[in-house]
C-alpha cells in the first residue's frame, strides 16, 4: 500500500512539474493585455481621435467673458486666469473642442472662442487647421467652429441626457493647462444642478468628480459607451474635484441653431409674468412654493394657442421648478423656437399639464416692449435724424421720445441720445434693435451703450423694476 501512496505521489508531482516548465499558449500571453483593455481604455482610444486642442489670439482689449457683469470669481473666471496677454500685446486661450460631424464641425464653449481673432485647430495625430467661427450663443456659453480638410474628420456619436444614473462612469477628455488629449474618470454626482455665483444662478448642470481643470472647457463629457453626455464647462472654485457639464439634449437644441442660422432662436411664449406674492396666494387659494402668475397672455402667441391663461400659477418648465420669475426665464432659455415645452400651471384648485411649441419672436415685438418696458421710442438713423439731432455717425438708432416714468427715462436717456448696443448685441441699424430688445423680458439687469454727442457709455439697467 505504501508503495502505491508512493507512485500516486510522484505521478502528481511530475504533472505539477510538467504544468511549470511547459511554455504559455499565445492565450496565456494575451489574458494580462485582455484584462487591461478596460472600458475606459477602449473609450479613449475610440473618441480621443475627435477630441481637439482648441487656441486662439485674441485682439487687445480688457480681459472679458460672457459673464463679465459678475465681477470678482465668477463661475467660468477659473478658464481665464492662466491665460494673460502675450507679448505681442495679444492674449492667447486655449480649450477643448469635440468634432461632431465629419466634414469639420466642433462644438466647443463661447467663452473658449470669444474675441478671437485666429482660431487655431490641433487634432490628435497633430494635424493643425484654422477654425471659422459658424456660430456661438453667450447665455448658453456655446460656440460652433468648422475646420476644412481633404478627407472626413473622426467623430464622437451624441448620445442622450435625458435617462443620465446618478454614480454612473463618466469620462472625460481634453487639454487641462495645454497637456493635449488628457482622460479623467469619475462618476455622475448630481443631475440638474444649480450654481449661483456673482449673483446669478446657472442651471441644469451635470456635476462630475471627472478632475476637469482650465483647458478642458469645451471638451466631451462621455459615458461608457464613448457616446457624447455632456459638454465639460465650468469647475467650482469653492471645492476640489467638482466639475460641471451642459447636458447634450440641451446642446443639440442650440447646436442646431448655431450650425443653420449663426445664432439661437430663442422660444418665444407671449406672455407676462410676476411673482407669487403672499396676498396673490391668498387671492388664489395657492399653497405651492413661490411660483409666477401670468398677468397677460400676447393674443395669438405659443402660449396663447397652448392654452396659457391669465392668472395661472406657472410650477414647472420643463424639469424646473420655478419657484421665482428668474427660474421661470432661466427654464424657458432652455429650449429653442420650435420645441415642444411642458407646463405645469395651477388654475383654480387644480393642478394642470400644457404643451405649448415654442415660437420666433415677431420682429415688431421688440419695439413693443421698448415702448412698455424701457419707455422709449427708437428710429432708424437717416439724413433727417443727423440734422435734427446734430449726431455724429449713422451706427446704432436714435431716441426719439421717452417716457421719464419708465426705466430708462429715470436715469436720464433723452431724445437724441444714440443705443449702440443692448446686452451683448452691437446695435448698428433698426433690425439689429428689434432682435436685441426682443430678448430683453428674459434678463433682469441689461447693460445699454448710448451715446450723446461724442462720447459713449454704458449703464446697467434693471429691466423688471417695473414689471414685479
Amino acid at each position: 500500500m505504501s508503495g502505491y501512496r508512493h507512485s500516486v505521489w510522484s505521478l502528481i508531482c511530475f504533472l505539477l512539474l510538467s504544468l511549470a516548465v511547459t511554455p504559455p499558449s499565445d492565450l496565456d500571453a494575451r489574458e494580462p493585455e485582455i484584462s487591461r483593455r478596460s472600458v475606459v481604455v477602449r473609450v479613449s482610444e475610440s473618441s480621443s481621435p475627435a477630441v481637439v486642442n482648441i487656441s486662439t489670439e485674441v485682439v487687445p482689449d480688457r480681459r472679458v467673458n460672457p459673464f463679465y457683469q459678475f465681477p470678482g470669481g465668477g463661475l467660468f473666471d477659473e478658464f481665464f486666469k492662466d491665460f494673460f496677454e502675450s507679448p505681442s500685446g495679444s492674449r492667447s486661450s486655449l480649450g477643448s473642442g469635440v468634432i461632431i460631424r465629419s466634414e469639420g464641425t466642433i462644438l466647443t464653449n463661447e467663452h473658449v472662442i470669444l474675441r478671437a481673432a485666429k482660431i487655431r485647430v490641433t487634432l490628435l495625430d497633430g494635424r493643425e487647421f484654422e477654425g471659422k467661427l459658424i456660430g456661438s450663443d453667450s447665455e448658453s456659453d456655446l460656440a460652433v467652429i468648422r475646420i476644412v480638410g481633404e478627407e472626413p474628420f473622426p467623430t464622437i456619436n451624441m448620445g442622450s441626457s435625458k435617462d443620465l444614473m446618478i454614480g454612473e462612469t463618466v469620462i472625460a477628455i481634453g487639454n487641462p493647462f495645454g497637456l493635449s488629449h488628457t482622460v479623467t474618470t469619475g462618476v455622475i454626482s448630481s443631475l440638474h444642478r444649480s450654481v449661483r455665483t456673482g449673483g446669478k444662478v446657472y442651471r441644469d448642470f451635470i456635476q462630475t468628480d471627472a478632475s476637469i481643470n482650465p483647458g478642458n472647457s469645451g471638451g466631451p463629457l462621455l459615458n461608457i459607451m464613448g457616446e457624447l453626455i455632456g459638454l465639460n464647462t465650468a469647475i467650482y472654485r469653492e471645492a476640489q474635484g467638482i466639475g460641471f457639464a451642459i447636458p447634450v439634449d440641451r446642446v443639440k437644441r442650440i447646436v442646431d441653431d448655431l450650425i443653420a442660422y449663426g445664432e439661437v432662436h430663442p422660444a418665444w411664449i407671449g406672455i407676462w409674468i410676476q411673482e407669487v406674492t403672499s396676498s396673490l396666494a391668498k387671492h388664489f387659494h395657492y399653497s405651492g412654493k413661490g411660483g409666477v402668475v401670468v398677468t397677460q397672455v400676447v393674443s395669438g402667441s405659443p402660449g396663447d394657442k397652448g392654452g396659457l391663461g391669465k392668472g395661472d400659477i406657472v410650477e414647472q418648465v420643463g424639469l424646473i421648478d420655478t419657484f421665482s420669475r428668474e427660474d421661470y426665464y432661466q427654464a424657458v432659455r432652455q429650449f429653442t423656437a420650435g420645441d415642444e415645452i411642458d407646463f405645469t400651471i395651477f388654475r383654480r384648485g387644480k393642478k394642470i399639464r400644457l404643451k405649448v411649441q415654442g415660437g420666433d419672436f415677431p420682429p415688431e415685438y421688440g419695439l413693443r416692449l421698448a415702448r412698455s418696458v424701457l419707455g422709449i421710442e427708437v428710429a432708424e438713423i437717416d439724413d433727417d435724424m443727423i440734422r435734427r439731432y446734430e449726431l455724429y455717425a449713422r451706427r446704432g438708432v436714435v431716441v426719439t421720445s421717452v417716457d421719464r416714468a419708465k426705466v430708462l427715462g429715470r436715469i436720464g436717456v433723452q431724445p437724441g441720445d444714440v443705443i449702440r448696443q443692448i446686452g451683448d448685441q452691437a446695435v448698428e441699424d433698426l433690425e439689429d434693435c428689434k432682435k436685441a430688445l426682443c430678448a430683453i423680458e428674459m434678463r433682469r439687469n441689461i447693460p445699454f451703450q448710448i451715446q450723446r454727442g461724442p462720447w459713449a457709455n454704458y449703464v446697467t439697467v434693471d429691466i423688471w423694476e417695473d414689471t414685479q
